[in-house]
């Protein structure tokens, strides 16, 4: 029987990896004779880079870069020397993983550290950065990043800040003169499964901005501080990118992405299926199974279960998902090829206790479903 196992992570417990073995010895542990083929996945968030790293055998380039508030922290980012290639995450250095809680704090978050990753990987002559945005904890529409990298914001006083953050309405200038000119000369990919513009109802603030810490009722004020912001940026670039497909990714690192580089927009989870060859692997596999924190009819909107399920059912292969917690409407994604949803919490819990033994408990339910597979054999 040959089983491929291809989770995303369940964010704030487990990394895709770590959810991968936990499947895979489940498994192992009941039937040493099941081929596992272990495939972590990733959208473009959290994982991005070990995802990659694990099918090119690339390598770790750990750095020391600045967290979303300024705090030094040692991070890293994947190298693939045959190719010159980076491969960056937000996450890792301006990401929500990076912070407690009571820590988030939108208008003082900055995507600096993402920014410093990218020069270093420039300075070490990256010819082309895969760029993955997901898991910020910033709504500084990429500001920090650029600052980096050599951009210039000035407020109405023509007084430089350094530090913006969330507060965009305070910037009244862009100088992009000083801007690193490799930027010009590499290929940047960015990788995500975002495809909000950066403005409105299905834009970065009402969409994705409470899970940084913006409260409702601030949703109106950072709204206006990035339509403002968005207008300055236009005047410098002759470009209107607010409604671009993915402006709104990663608090607006989109946006001002596509407004001043030339960038190529792809799908996270079919960069990585393409890097990994999951298609080849799915030939003669007779079970996916997959995984996040959790799945819901929102699930449909690019998340990796059902990506990873759109690509089995053709094929007519049975789809197993794991989840942390099973939302409403998940009707919906099973026609999408999911067989069944299998939440791994055994008992009443919180959700602290379940994050925290998030590992264990993937486990011990890995286990108990490879006890049924091992029943249909039988039968």
């Amino acid at each position: 029987m040959k089983v491929i196992i291809a989770p995303d992570s369940f964010k704030g417990s487990i990394t895709s990896i770590e959810a991968t073995k936990a499947i895979s010895n489940a498994l192992k542990e009941l039937d040493d004779q099941i081929k596992v083929i272990e495939l972590p996945m990733a959208d473009g968030g959290e994982g991005t880079v070990d995802s990659i790293l694990l099918s090119t055998r690339g390598e770790k380039n750990y750095c020391q870069v600045e967290d979303p508030l300024g705090r030094n922290i040692e991070t890293y980012y994947g190298w693939i020397e045959n190719q010159k290639m980076a491969i960056v995450e937000t996450a890792s250095a301006s990401g929500l993983p990076l912070l407690k809680n009571e820590e988030l704090n939108p208008l003082l978050a900055s995507s600096f550290g993402t920014g410093q990753l990218i020069n270093d990987a420039l300075d070490k002559g990256a010819e082309t950065i895969i760029l993955g945005l997901g898991g910020s904890a910033t709504v500084d529409c990429g500001v920090g990043l650029f600052q980096a990298l050599g951009l210039k914001a000035f407020d109405q006083h023509e007084d430089e800040i350094h530090r913006v953050g969330g507060q965009l309405q305070s910037i009244f200038r862009l100088d992009t003169s000083l801007l690193d000119p490799r930027l010009q000369r590499v290929k940047i990919i960015i990788a995500s499964d975002v495809t909000n513009p950066l403005l409105g109802k299905d834009g970065a603030i009402y969409v994705f901005g409470s899970q940084k810490g913006v409260k409702e009722e601030q949703f109106g004020t950072f709204e206006k501080g990035m339509r403002h912001f968005s207008k300055i940026v236009n005047k410098v670039t002759n470009k209107n990118m607010a409604e671009a497909n993915g402006s709104g990714a990663a608090g607006g690192i989109g946006f001002l992405l596509q407004s001043l580089c030339d960038v190529q927009f792809r799908s996270g989870l079919e960069l990585i299926v393409e890097i990994n060859q999951f298609k080849k692997h799915l030939q003669d596999t007779d079970l996916v199974i997959t995984g996040e924190g959790k799945i819901d009819g929102q699930s449909l909107f690019g998340k990796v279960p059902v990506g990873i399920a759109r690509l089995a059912r053709p094929l007519n292969i049975p789809v197993i998902a794991f989840a942390g917690t099973v939302g409403e409407d998940i009707e919906k994604i099973e026609q999408e090829g999911i067989t069944t949803v299998i939440p791994i919490v055994n008992k009443p819990m919180s959700l602290e206790a379940a994050i925290n033994n998030g590992q264990q408990l993937l486990f011990e339910a890995a286990k108990r479903v490879g006890k049924l597979i091992l029943i249909g054999k039988t039968i």
